[in-house]
């Protein structure tokens, strides 16, 4: 069943899949449930810290794939993408399971891992309760009518996301598929549309997971409305733009180093932020292809208090991709390969499954008031052999040339949101 974080993060995992006996309740969300009775997981701390490394790792590979031939504005979601591949991970066996462990940048047994990130979205959503933000996160299960899924997989998705399976009927694949998509609209607050899009899922269809992250939440320090103004912006083309900046100086956490800056903008109470970096005038390209997780994560262990003169563009923008070919270049080959795919794990009885599609859809809007961002994974798995697819001054920082940005938990340092914006125009 979806497991809502009341506090307040929204990553919503669609699992389609065939389920064996009906037992259970049915779903606003359409279908009978089925799912193992066990208890969330306890989950050791260096266990979440690990998760948190392995997510941040993860999604800056992520980004390498993508960004890194897109010149255009990107945002990918680590923690969405990493939750969905992570509730598929348990039914993975062999050469498929190594493959998914290596590229997710963890050596901890699957179902371990599964528990561990389980309870680090649960820690994140109690300190967001506090803070009266709204970051909401859902795992749903979706399952073929009479499809037999193995207990031990079943048990896996209740302890690590308080999830079951929820059936429905991809012999009318159109009926499922729109059944799925307005769920996860549903739960990003209408931002995130037909993730799943037209002939995306079929009669083999046995499984369609997906994650759906909503993040709503204002700054500690607004911007305040009568700074903001028209400022030149210099884009990757060459040209210059006027775009809507906003401006404030204030004290917030700064650092500084060989061709960037950081800055960091907490939302209200503190246990989330937004970081900018701006790499220096001229080397955006060469900075970003050459960034780490491990690079990031000085930026932000390195950054203190003090007075800075900001300028930032206000940006809104929204991207759509299928990430095959990225999850295939960081290692993850046998998963969409029907000769080679295992995922025995799942299936009471022996049927071959692969990954038709793994897709993710995003949205942020930034303001003086603060930001809403939402994002949605989506996974298909297939039956069958079908073809596969200093201190003293101000520091400034006038970010008038592309930049990156990441929204963290700055408690665990997780990564939800990581993007670049290279036209903030949109």
């Amino acid at each position: 069943m979806p497991r809502k974080q009341i506090a307040a993060i929204a990553a919503a995992s669609l699992a389609a899949l065939t389920a064996c006996s009906s037992s259970g309740g049915t779903s606003s969300a359409g279908g009978s449930l089925v799912r193992a009775d066990a208890a969330r997981a306890i989950v050791a701390e260096p266990d979440e810290t690990a998760a948190a490394a392995a997510v941040n790792s993860f999604g800056v590979d992520v980004f390498h794939s993508v960004a890194d031939r897109d010149e255009g504005d990107v945002m990918i979601s680590p923690a969405s993408l990493a939750t969905v591949l992570t509730m598929l991970m348990p039914g993975a066996k062999g050469q498929t399971a190594d493959q998914m462990a290596k590229a997710l940048h963890t050596t901890m047994p699957a179902d371990r891992f599964a528990d561990a990130l389980g309870a680090l979205d649960s820690a994140t959503a109690q300190r967001v309760l506090a803070d009266k933000a709204d970051l909401q996160q859902y795992d749903t299960v979706w399952a073929q009518k009479g499809y037999g899924i193995q207990q031990p997989y079943l048990r896996t998705l209740a302890s690590a996301f308080d999830a079951g399976v929820r059936e429905t009927d991809f012999t009318n694949p159109e009926n499922a598929r729109q059944t799925i998509d307005k769920t996860v609209e549903d739960q990003t607050n209408g931002l995130i549309k037909d993730l799943f899009g037209p002939g995306s899922v079929s009669a083999d269809t046995r499984l369609a997971l997906t994650d759906a992250l909503y993040l709503k939440a204002q700054w500690a320090t607004p911007f305040a409305k009568y700074m903001t103004s028209d400022k030149p912006f210099h884009l990757t083309d060459g040209t210059t733009a006027n775009v809507s900046t906003m401006g404030s100086r204030t004290d917030t956490a700064y650092a500084q180093g060989n061709g960037w800056q950081y800055a960091e903008l907490p939302y209200q109470q503190g246990h989330l932020a937004m970081g900018i970096v701006l790499p220096a005038a001229g080397s955006f390209d060469a900075f970003r292809t050459s960034l780490t997780a491990d690079q990031l994560t000085a930026m932000t262990s390195s950054a203190t208090t003090v007075p800075v003169d900001l300028e930032l563009p206000k940006f809104t923008f929204d991207t759509s991709r299928q990430l095959n070919a990225a999850l295939q270049t960081l290692g993850m080959k046998s998963l969409f390969d029907p000769a080679s795919a295992d995922l025995s794990a799942i299936p009471a009885k022996a049927e071959p499954l692969w990954v038709g599609a793994v897709v993710q859809k995003t949205h942020v809007a930034v303001d003086e008031d603060g930001t809403t961002a939402a994002a949605a994974s989506g996974v298909t798995v297939i039956a069958g052999a079908a073809p596969a697819q200093p201190v003293q001054q101000p520091a400034q920082m006038h970010v008038d040339r592309p930049f990156l940005f990441l929204i963290r938990d700055t408690v665990t340092g997780q990564i939800l949101f990581l993007g670049q914006v290279s036209d903030p125009r949109g």
